[in-house]
């Protein structure tokens, strides 16, 4: 994580609001008001210089700022972003019990090295362990998955028997980055009808860095559909100021290594935030 950029953001988001006039709205934002929409022209550059394809999004609780907000509106696969998600509907269910349930590796070759362990759940979260999530997904199953997720609005999900265990990753599934901000908003300001045990355990599971100053909370994702990444980033970061929510989703350009969409995702979001708060 790039802390120099999120320290010079969280600097600049502390001072504007604790300076600032304007009360910041508490229901949900119209999309169809020009005025809530604020293109950011400076957000492509960001992602032009790190030879990307997309679009950033962020929401400050008043406005949405985006270089593309075309980009913004459509739906992609939700990959291991999917596992907010299907973490909250694991908990509310007692398919999981806490964040620290063990999930035990059956010995079998997985995909990642990290992955060939026995982990606990919050662990199989940040590490994004598909195979720990495959088994939770069908132990939910599809009847019930189903019935979470339109309950959450959470894009437009396929889901039945035959794909309880991939849907998130392939097919056609998908979910907007405006999509991805109202739920994720859905659920920090307590709307998605969850116990507060499991609303408690999930903002504990999400933390990414936390300090006196800020809080940042997210997930990461990562699809391949006809030979075609798709990159994820998506959360909020939490200022005594406020709330600033972000969905950022991008593809690689010509001359991108696969293995620097690591950070690439998440370094032009911190750049972002940044330019925000300015």
């Amino acid at each position: 994580m790039n802390a120099k950029l999120l320290f010079s953001f969280l600097l600049f988001a502390f001072f504007i609001n604790s300076c600032g006039t304007t009360e910041k709205e508490e229901n949900n934002v119209d999309l169809n008001e020009e005025d809530n929409k604020v293109e950011v022209p400076d957000f492509q550059s960001v992602i032009d210089s790190a030879g990307l394809n997309g679009a950033i999004l962020i929401f400050d609780e008043i406005n949405y700022y985006s270089n593309n907000f075309e980009w913004a509106k459509k739906r992609h696969l939700p990959a291991s972003t999917f596992k907010i998600p299907n973490s909250i509907i694991a908990l509310e269910l007692g398919v999981v019990e806490s964040d620290s349930t063990i999930s035990t590796w059956d010995g079998e070759p997985r995909n990642l090295k990290t992955w060939e362990r026995d982990m606990v759940f919050r662990d199989a979260f940040h590490l994004s362990c598909v195979p720990c999530y495959q088994e939770v997904a069908r132990k939910i199953g599809a009847k019930r998955m189903k019935n979470f997720v339109n309950q959450f609005n959470y894009g437009k999900m396929d889901i039945d028997a035959s794909n309880i265990d991939m849907f998130w990753l392939e097919g056609k599934s998908g979910i907007s980055q405006m999509e991805q901000i109202e739920f994720l908003r859905a659920f920090n300001e307590q709307r998605l009808q969850i116990s507060p045990e499991t609303y408690t355990t999930m903002r504990r599971m999400m933390i990414i860095e936390a300090n006196d100053g800020f809080t940042l909370r997210g997930k990461t994702g990562w699809s391949v559909t006809n030979d075609q990444d798709n990159c994820w980033f998506v959360g909020w970061v939490e200022t005594p100021g406020g709330n600033y929510y972000f969905a950022t989703n991008v593809e690689p350009g010509d001359d991108t290594e696969s293995e620097d969409l690591f950070t690439l995702r998440k370094n032009i979001t911190y750049k972002a935030l940044e330019l925000i708060a300015r």
